[in-house]
């Protein structure tokens, strides 16, 4: 699209692809999402993953931290934490049903909750199936679950690991680069490996990053008429001399190609 990119380079396109630059090709792929709540933000603009900050609950953009009651009222508690909406109903004493007086919360309360067939007490909290990252309550007979709230991890998603028996993610240090990677011509080279790309004035190293670092040499040219020889960097005044096209060794005479009475000799100093 007219802009160039670096080799290894990373970047967003229009609709939500993230595309990479290898070997001279551009590759594209949709953006991966990983939602870790149960009632994320709708991507923001010019976003494509939702967010986590706040929630969405009924259709309703809740922000982080904030109390509401949902539309049915029943004097439900709900509040909104790293994208989770956790919902509990007013603790009451043991009362009578059915209530002379809908306004009172507390007016009928049942004492026990019947759930997958084992009873709890009114205000009881336990794991849904033996799982800690889900906590349900018993409420006016009723149960509730919610998902434990897990932070927010500020590494790529291939570092992102999720250890047996744990509730969030952890992130995890990339492993160290074995050597270095060339996309162009398939080859790795192992740390402190030297070589030369193509052109003989130039030299590259193999970090121990996995990065490539090349330096080029200079050459100072100290004869008038130096032999460049192939497949070497620098000029060779120590060989002989060139004229007119043609290499002539030291102390060689030879015609002048300007004027066939002058005869010229190849001195190196």
């Amino acid at each position: 699209r007219g802009i160039p990119r670096e080799p290894g380079a990373h970047w967003t396109e229009p609709g939500c692809q993230i595309c990479t630059c290898q070997g001279g090709q551009v590759l594209c792929d949709a953006v991966s999402c990983s939602i870790p709540c149960s009632h994320p933000l709708p991507a923001p603009a010019g976003g494509c993953c939702p967010a986590c900050t706040g929630c969405l609950h009924e259709g309703v953009a809740r922000a982080e931290g904030d109390v509401f009651s949902p539309s049915d009222g029943n004097c439900t508690v709900c509040v909104c934490l790293a994208g989770n909406v956790s919902c509990l109903s007013p603790e009451c004493p043991p009362g009578s049903c059915p209530s002379p007086s809908p306004a009172d919360c507390c007016s009928c309360t049942p004492e026990k909750c019947n759930f997958r067939g084992r009873t709890y007490v009114h205000g009881a909290r336990f794991s849904l199936d033996r799982d800690d990252c889900t906590t349900c309550v018993c409420q006016r007979g009723e149960v509730e679950c919610s998902f434990t709230p897990c932070p927010v991890l500020d590494c790529p998603q291939h570092q992102r690991h999720l250890g047996p028996g744990q509730c969030c993610s952890t992130c995890q240090d990339p492993p160290a680069p074995a050597g270095c990677f060339l996309d162009d011509n398939g080859v790795e080279f192992p740390v402190g490996q030297i070589w030369s790309p193509g052109d003989p004035c130039e030299l590259c190293i193999c970090q121990a990053d996995g990065s490539v670092s090349c330096q080029r040499t200079d050459c100072v040219d100290t004869c008038p008429y130096p032999i460049r020889i192939p497949g070497q960097c620098c000029p060779d005044c120590s060989a002989g001399c060139t004229y007119m096209g043609r290499i002539f060794s030291n102390n060689e005479t030879f015609p002048s190609a300007l004027d066939p009475c002058l005869s010229c000799i190849c001195l190196v100093r």
